[in-house]
């Protein structure tokens, strides 16, 4: 027995000894994040997409320690959502570059790029202007946490100029753009030298390489290494299916060209997972690695999740020079966890997760006692309300809310494509009913009339994107759906939502006066 008791006690001392598996992700997480001053290291197994989600175009630079990364917001407020990261995997949102839009834009915010340079944070970013064409602004900041302050239009030429990007040479800066892709000649991806302070264009502007294939082009960044200037391009159909989107490279001995094209390309394109891979940017992690941020759609989500942040280790052939990506030049494989959110509305402000359709409304959201009272004001005659929004992580969820209140206005669940293309359910005085609003015409589906004003729960629950299976109840009764069974269908077709830029987005919607305010108890997302 006694020799028992010195066995089991020995084994549990050398069971102290081994690090449990969590005491190892937990040390190899700080050995990745790195202390105050140093380098991030290479980044630790992931899953993709890194930042799931819709997220286009991302941008990243490395600042210290840490990483920054913002994306296309394209018409949802605020402009340019804003993340942080000390290994380039765990992502946390830090607000965005812009809480209202720039006094000279209107629309179409895109393909922003960050920079950072003599202490100060650059955002090189693509807008349209009153005469709703894109041209390229520029603003700075000296913390991002605080937001940036617009210096105004800094490339306008033609009818199109987008997608920036920043590149220090030996003799100072220089920043890149795609041009003509609305004029009948050929794509251009343009460069011109910067001023000191980056806040404007030096001498005339030259050709890097044109499209003369038509194959489109755009997305570009460049790599200098071992004596060759490595530029990295999107070429394709970028955004809704079909799309064709890939990434290829050219190089030049000198910045101005002429650029050869790699034999190999495209170096990036899709698979059996994921497909339209492209406008990305390369991240140098320490001496000799480089990773490249980029977008791809989930093959089976697509659409209705929208183009997610995807992360790929960018390698180097020893032999010829250029640059490859593992997996047959593919996508990683990679299911990254969704989890589950909910906003108990106990903050101060409103959480970063929610935006909103900046074009057709000004949302009206207090924050009071655990409540959120939602309401609007109009910037164009629409018939789809005040909605607060959110960016889906997968095609199938759920989603759920606590109406608090009955009054005139409608007040509910919404999958909100635009301004014309919404699909709900929610209350309206004491009646519980369905909506749809396709090409901006609004049809009220049969509902229920409620026998009480009790506080009404609704829910929504979205199969592949588009399948939406509405249901209510009062109290701690049971779900009931509508349409009611036996109708023709119990379910909403909203294929109608889906947007060739973005994904719908699910969210809270108040439709009526502003003084009838919709009040919310919470919310709450789960994903499949």
């Amino acid at each position: 027995m006694r020799m028992r008791i010195v066995h089991s006690w020995l084994i549990l001392l050398l069971l102290a000894a081994i690090p449990s598996a969590a005491q190892t992700n937990t040390a190899a997480a700080a050995v990745n994040q790195g202390g105050k001053g140093a380098s991030p290291a290479v980044p630790p197994a992931y899953s993709n997409p890194v930042i799931p989600g819709d997220f286009p175009d991302p941008s990243v630079i490395k600042v210290g320690d840490t990483y920054y990364a913002t994306g296309t917001s394209s018409e949802w407020a605020p402009h340019y959502p804003l993340f942080t990261s000390k290994d380039l995997v765990h992502w946390k949102q830090l607000g965005y570059i812009f809480s209202k839009k720039p006094e000279w834009t209107t629309a179409s915010f895109w393909a922003p790029e960050l920079y950072y340079y003599k202490d100060k944070f650059y955002v090189y970013y693509t807008a349209r202007n009153q005469q709703k064409v894109s041209y390229i602004g520029v603003a700075v900041t000296d913390d991002p946490a605080k937001g940036f302050t617009d210096k105004g239009p800094l490339i306008t030429m033609g009818t199109e100029d987008i997608d920036a990007f920043v590149f220090k040479d030996d003799d100072g800066l220089y920043i890149t753009w795609k041009a003509y892709g609305l004029d009948k000649r050929p794509i251009e991806l343009l460069g011109s030298r910067l001023s000191a302070d980056g806040l404007s264009l030096q001498g005339e502007p030259f050709s890097l390489l044109k499209d003369t294939a038509r194959k489109g082009m755009e997305g570009q960044s460049i790599v200098k290494r071992n004596g060759y200037y490595y530029l990295l391009y999107s070429a394709g159909g970028c955004c809704g299916v079909p799309c064709d989107y890939n990434v290829r490279v050219a190089r030049s001995k000198s910045l101005k060209g002429p650029y050869e094209l790699n034999p190999a390309n495209p170096i990036l394109h899709g698979n059996t997972s994921w497909m339209c891979t492209g406008h990305g940017t390369p991240v140098k992690v320490d001496d000799k690695r480089w990773f490249y941020l980029y977008h791809a759609y989930n093959v089976k989500d697509n659409v209705y999740t929208g183009r997610q942040g995807m992360l790929d280790e960018l390698f180097w052939d020893k032999t010829s020079g250029w640059p490859y990506f593992k997996h047959d030049n593919s996508p990683s494989a990679g299911d990254a966890a969704t989890p589950e959110w909910r906003d108990d509305f106990e903050r101060a402000t409103l959480s970063f997760n929610w935006q909103w359709n900046f074009r057709a409304y000004t949302p009206d959201a207090k924050l009071n006692g655990g409540k959120l009272y939602l309401s609007g004001n109009a910037i164009k005659p629409n018939t789809s309300g005040t909605a607060l929004c959110l960016r889906p992580l997968r095609a199938s969820y759920e989603i759920s809310t606590e109406v608090a209140n009955i009054n005139a206005a409608l007040k509910g669940l919404v999958i909100y494509g635009d301004d014309k293309a919404t699909a709900g359910i929610g209350v309206k005085d004491k009646q519980v009913l369905l909506w749809k609003e396709t090409d901006g015409k609004r049809e009220e589906l049969p509902g229920i009339t409620l026998s009480d004003a009790a506080p009404v729960q609704l829910k929504i629950k979205v199969v592949d994107g588009w399948q939406l299976q509405c249901s209510y109840r009062t109290g701690n009764g049971a779900w009931q759906q509508l349409p009611q069974a036996g109708s023709d269908a119990n379910f909403l077709d909203g294929r109608f939502l889906k947007q060739w830029d973005r994904s719908p987005r699910p969210g809270l919607l108040q439709q009526g006066g502003a003084n009838e305010a919709a009040c919310f108890s919470w919310f709450s997302i789960k994903y499949e």
